[in-house]
């Protein structure tokens, strides 16, 4: 068995080979020829001889995963199942039960619940824990125990979960799901148009246009475009998104790459829709890749303000490549840069700290560049929005309190004990804060800043080094110091974590469109994008 298996590896890499060969004419191809070729023999001694049964599909994965892990975390192997996931996501619907997942060693723990879909007609709430999917224990699985929630229309499903320290089952019948590029628009007060444009997929200029019509249909003489916490997705779309208030034949953004085939220029091709209408485009530190493009564009060209909080910082573009027996790979192909000659890239995956973390971007590296009109702009770090935000920045802390799910496992505890009227009267009162403080110290929650890190670093070299006890006690009180200011900076960044709070908090009774329906009353970011565009001299001297 374990012959053919090799005999089988042998052919594919040899085929790989020859494809190199017949197609590449790069410099370094004997030293891709010889690394194909020691990789080749190790494998198969490795098959062959190895003491207990080996997996080869098993070791490929894992040794193709560490190879790419090398890279850049953009560049990633696909198997049959992976390559599906992503179409769905492109395609923005799907066969399944209309929840998003977070895998845990043991548990799929649900973060949302779609409204109308499969999982929210059962009952299924944000913070349930599923143990068992049609019987079978999620712990078995590694990978892939998630594709076991998606399935053919009209199937059953039974899910065994933890809820609150009960064991609950349900049984539901999947569906197409369908998900939004634009969840929500609306009409503010003000004659100004609100947009959220959630994600890029294959619907999001049509979604997008759509929603501008309309609203101006109802008297909307001035736009917002909110980009917060868009991931990005497909760059035509990027484009299309830009065409909607640019030009037909403006460059949005070039692509640039040591391979020359993917030296690229993108132009809008479509007549606009409206090039005239007052724009404010509000972005935050979780807006990343083709809302960069969008944002980036609008900001070099003039074409409107952009508000919020420097941008995530993705200049890094992907292409998916076929491999063989259905599997992919998604690799990152060119950078670009918006039509100033911006990169936005924050992090240089190519240089990395002691800890092989990728460096970021200093901002005395920043290099200058200039909009249509003459007006400063940066790259090195994201966009950086005209006029930027305490509001919509993350302090270390409340970067910490999201990495540790404290603020979601808080939500669900509240969702539990309080009972809410409508997401425009909901506030997160003082009470509710020193409650999640509490919450905090039951929990044992910690976090360690850099500074911290490399505090403690060079006490641990001070005392190898054998220094004075007078220097070490110094490098002792400053983390002492550093713990009490950590300490207080939950009071400190009381605004920014107690809005965090809220959105999770509303999500849970109104779902993501109920929280759309708070942020139109009570989100300073709007609250200030509808202050800039009522001011028509503040709006156009920021455009100077």
């Amino acid at each position: 068995m374990k012959t053919r298996i090799i005999k089988r590896i042998s052919v594919v890499f040899i085929a790989i080979s020859l494809f190199i060969g017949a197609s590449s004419f790069r410099t370094d191809f004997f030293e891709i020829a010889k690394q194909l070729e020691i990789f080749t023999t190790l494998f198969k001694e490795l098959n062959m001889n190895y003491v207990d049964e080996t997996n080869p599909a098993e070791l490929m994965d894992t040794a193709i995963k560490a190879m790419l892990a090398d890279l850049d975390p953009y560049t990633n192997y696909y198997n049959e199942q992976d390559v599906e996931a992503a179409r769905m996501n492109t395609a923005g619907e799907y066969q399944g039960i209309g929840a998003a997942v977070r895998i845990q060693k043991e548990s799929f723990v649900i973060l949302e619940t779609y409204q109308g879909f499969p999982a929210d007609k059962a009952g299924l709430k944000p913070g349930d824990e599923i143990i068992e999917i049609g019987g079978l224990s999620v712990a078995d699985f590694t990978d892939n125990a998630s594709d076991l929630l998606n399935g053919a229309p009209n199937s059953q499903i039974t899910l065994t979960y933890l809820r609150q320290g009960k064991k609950l089952s349900t049984t539901l019948t999947r569906g197409m799901v369908t998900l939004k590029a634009v969840p929500f628009y609306e009409l503010l007060s003000d004659n100004t148009g609100y947009i959220v444009l959630s994600r890029f997929n294959e619907n999001a200029s049509s979604e997008t246009i759509k929603a501008l019509k309309d609203l101006e249909a109802q008297g909307a003489t001035k736009i917002i475009l909110d980009l917060r916490g868009n991931p990005g997705g497909l760059l035509s779309e990027a484009i299309n998104v830009s065409n909607i208030f640019l030009d037909k034949g403006q460059l949005i953004t070039t692509t640039k790459s040591v391979i020359e085939k993917y030296n690229r220029e993108y132009f809008t091709q479509k007549e606009p829709i409206n090039t005239k209408i007052p724009l404010v485009v509000i972005i935050n530190g979780r807006s990343a890749s083709a809302s960069e493009i969008v944002a980036g564009a609008i900001q070099d060209l003039d074409r409107g303000v952009i508000v919020g909080a420097r941008s995530f910082g993705k200049g890094l573009v992907q292409r998916p490549k076929e491999l063989a027996y259905g599997t992919q790979l998604k690799l990152t192909i060119s950078r670009y840069y918006t039509p100033s000659g911006r990169c936005i890239q924050a992090l240089n995956y190519r240089e990395r700290d002691k800890d092989g973390k990728a460096i970021r971007t200093k901002v005395e590296d920043y290099n200058e560049f200039k909009t249509k009109s003459g007006r400063s702009v940066f790259d090195g770090g994201g966009v950086l929005p005209d006029v930027t935000l305490k509001t919509s920045e993350f302090s270390a802390i409340t970067n910490a309190l999201l990495a540790s799910n404290a603020i979601f496992d808080f939500a669900t505890q509240y969702y539990y004990t309080h009972k809410l009227e409508s997401p425009q009267a909901f506030e997160f009162t003082n009470e509710d804060y020193s409650a999640f403080k509490a919450y905090l110290d039951k929990s044992d929650f910690s976090y360690q800043t850099r500074t911290e890190k490399d505090l403690e670093e060079a006490l641990f070299t001070a005392e190898q080094e054998g220094f004075s006890e007078n220097i070490l006690d110094n490098y002792k009180q400053t983390l002492a110091e550093i713990e009490t200011a950590k300490k207080a900076d939950l009071e400190v960044k009381k605004a920014e974590i107690t809005t965090l709070l809220t959105d999770e908090i509303i999500k849970r009774y109104f779902y993501q469109e109920g929280l759309y329906e708070h942020y139109v009353i009570n989100n300073p970011e709007i609250t200030e994008a509808q202050a800039i565009l009522e001011n028509n001299s503040r709006y156009s001297g920021i455009l100077k």
